[in-house]
């Protein structure tokens, strides 16, 4: 009983089956063992085990339809991307209601023990189990229903395959991404690798977010700063400070294994460890002096209406956003001029087509609201993923910014608000349905709205630009790190030199700060602030990097005087939330960027970054030129980038260089 109290269940599922080998006896041929399939938590280590039940189900009497009743798997290529996705969608088809009552089970007897699950990777009747850390990949097959074949790091041989005659084996894979990192293998696109932490995984995004978790325990610091530190960290970070810092008494890896432990966690990052004959690393490049910029008052109502003509359009827009870029916006404006920044509303619309605009987009709201609001106690309860969204939203937005009057309380309706427009979001793009940290997102817009419709418009706006850094992949996530960590050393080569001595040059302490836009660094009327000044789209493309540079810029000379490392760094930038004064961070962005602009010989890789000039010519050789960004860092792009950019001429140099393929 003890030993039960301690077991979490992660995931359960009756119903797989294993189908006995060809070696077996004619007798055990014709029958399907049915079991349980479960993920469970097991004093900080996950153990995925198989329990078969007592009945088995005789395959002479089951009468299977041309597709799985609940899943279907296929394998999807977008355009642009080298790497597959699993798609798992529902599917009905009307033969397969003659699977009804067309099972048959047969009694087996279960003596001495037979069929108990044997924590040795000894089957017995089928029965099995093993440490998710001792997973090495997981292969996936149909033939009229999904099966997967597990196979174990220290093993020659396969597990039985599991067969997913009714379903689930979505879910399964969803559940084993919460504790590992699953990535395509490049010699078979069936076959998914496994990474998984050298330890249980800490909470990835909900720590991340979690204010009580994120604060540092001083207590808990001094005892092991570095779990301490990281601990609210995404699962993605985790896994890769937990790799590089290796054992107490290893205090730096070999360029190769740093190499591979990156390889493993991001994938499609290719980290080149040869010499690269005919280049040289740019070690230092002259920006020249950064110049003193000015910031002004935010716009005024009657500077908004001197820009309308008599029908309502904007006009001189340009000049507009650089007002707006240069001061803000006055509260009072920020529910009209919001609509326009994040393109909700077009800026030569009059102000009677966007009256029939919000009609229609009222009415579409509610209509996919009307979806999940008609949905039956019934219906959820077989539809594990609008299931899991609501729990999460509703989970999230108990705790979203509580403390500002629009949310606070209990019974309060900015929060049934919240809750009601992330759920129709889910309709709207149920592929991504909903991930922690987008409540924060939604937050300052409904704020600001005070309306539900313009609210989830504008929030669907915001999230065409957000989208990459919620997706599975975090593809937006990882382009933005490589981008930030180019940008930094291009600025301050000294600075970045000093974090990747100190195993920070990832600079994966800004990974919340990418990730919602900085909203729990700032105060929320700070927030309000940068946002609408990031969505003006000046002085250059991706701005919002330049930002994290201007704060490491204001931080690296106590960084570097008192000689902090890994876990002084990470502290460090924690502590800095809510102490950010905003007007002097965009003084210094804005400056940055000037001064990138008036570098003449500034390397193609920065350029494209931040949109500051045309693209390679295309007859010139990939490899020659630095500039494997994106022409945008707009996360609906997928970007490819080359992260230090600084290649150019002839050298011995040999040193690391990271590309994103």
């Amino acid at each position: 009983m003890a030993a039960d109290s301690l077991l979490k269940i992660i995931f359960e599922h009756e119903g797989v089956f294993i189908h006995p080998s060809s070696d077996e006896d004619a007798t055990e041929q014709d029958l399907l063992v049915s079991g349980c399939l479960r993920i469970v938590d097991k004093d900080a280590e996950v153990i995925v085990e198989f329990k078969p039940v007592e009945e088995t189900v005789d395959a002479s009497n089951m009468l299977c339809a041309g597709k799985d009743s609940s899943s279907v798997m296929e394998w999807d290529q977008f355009p642009g991307e080298k790497s597959h996705q699993l798609l798992e969608c529902q599917q009905s088809y009307e033969t397969e209601w003659d699977m009804v009552n067309a099972v048959s089970f047969k009694k087996k007897s279960c003596t001495n023990g037979e069929g108990a699950l044997n924590h040795s990777h000894e089957r017995s009747r089928g029965a099995f189990s093993f440490a998710l850390s001792d997973l090495r990949s997981i292969t996936m097959k149909e033939e009229g229903w999904t099966f997967l074949v597990l196979k174990l790091k220290e093993s020659c041989s396969y597990l039985p395959a599991l067969h997913f005659h009714q379903g689930g084996s979505r879910e399964f894979l969803e559940s084993l991404r919460r504790f590992a990192l699953l990535s395509e293998s490049p010699e078979d696109d069936s076959c998914l690798l496994v990474s998984s932490p050298n330890r249980a995984l800490s909470q990835s995004f909900e720590n991340l977010l979690d204010d009580n978790n994120f604060g540092l325990v001083q207590q808990k610091f001094r005892k092991d700063p570095y779990v301490t530190t990281l601990g609210g960290f995404s699962k993605v970070t985790n896994y890769i400070f937990d790799a590089f810092r290796g054992s107490e008494e290893q205090h730096q890896r070999p360029p190769e294994e740093v190499a591979l432990l990156l390889g493993e966690v991001i994938p499609g990052l290719e980290i080149n460890q040869q010499e690269e004959p005919g280049f040289e690393v740019i070690t230092r490049i002259d920006l020249g002096t950064r110049p003193q910029v000015t910031r002004t008052g935010p716009l005024s109502s009657e500077d908004w209406i001197r820009h309308q003509d008599p029908e309502g359009r904007m006009i001189n827009i340009p000049l507009l956003k650089q007002v707006i870029f240069k001061g803000g916006l006055c509260h009072a404006l920020r529910k009209e001029a919001w609509k326009f920044l994040l393109g909700y509303v077009p800026w030569d619309s009059t102000l009677e087509e966007r009256k029939v605009l919000q009609r229609t987009k009222t009415d579409e709201y509610f209509r996919m609201k009307l979806q999940w609001k008609s949905v039956s106690e019934e219906q959820e309860r077989r539809n594990s993923r609008l299931r899991d969204y609501r729990s999460l939203i509703e989970k999230d937005v108990n705790r979203t910014d509580r403390s500002n009057r629009f949310y606070e309380g209990i019974d309060n309706p900015g929060l049934v608000l919240l809750h009601d427009i992330l759920m129709t979001y889910c309709m709207l793009d149920f592929d991504l349905g909903y991930v922690q940290g987008m409540s924060d997102l939604l937050s300052p817009i409904l704020y600001v709205m005070e309306n539900e419709v313009d609210a989830f418009w504008c929030f669907v706006s915001f999230m065409e630009q957000m989208h990459q850094n919620f997706e599975e992949q975090m593809q937006g996530m990882k382009t933005q790190l490589i981008q930030l960590s180019t940008l930094l050393r291009l600025l301050d080569l000294s600075f970045w030199n000093y974090l990747e001595s100190q195993d920070s040059g990832f600079l994966y302490f800004c990974f919340r700060w990418l990730l919602i836009r900085f909203k729990r660094e700032l105060s929320f009327q700070d927030v309000l602030r940068l946002w609408e000044v990031m969505w003006t789209d000046l002085p250059c493309d991706n701005f919002h990097l330049l930002v994290c540079c201007a704060i490491l810029d204001s931080e690296k000379q106590k960084i570097m005087e008192e000689n902090y490392g890994f876990n002084e760094i990470l502290k460090h930038i924690n502590e800095l939330s809510m102490k950010l004064d905003i007007e002097d961070i965009l003084q210094k962005a804005e400056g940055i960027c000037q001064q990138i602009k008036s570098c003449k010989d500034l390397p193609c890789s920065i350029s494209v970054i931040l949109g500051l000039g045309p693209g390679p010519d295309p007859g010139v050789d990939s490899e020659v030129c630095d500039c494997g960004a994106s022409p945008s860092l707009r996360p609906t792009q997928r970007p490819d980038v080359c992260s230090n950019g600084l290649l150019r001429g002839s050298s011995s140099h040999n040193r690391l260089a990271f590309i994103s393929s």
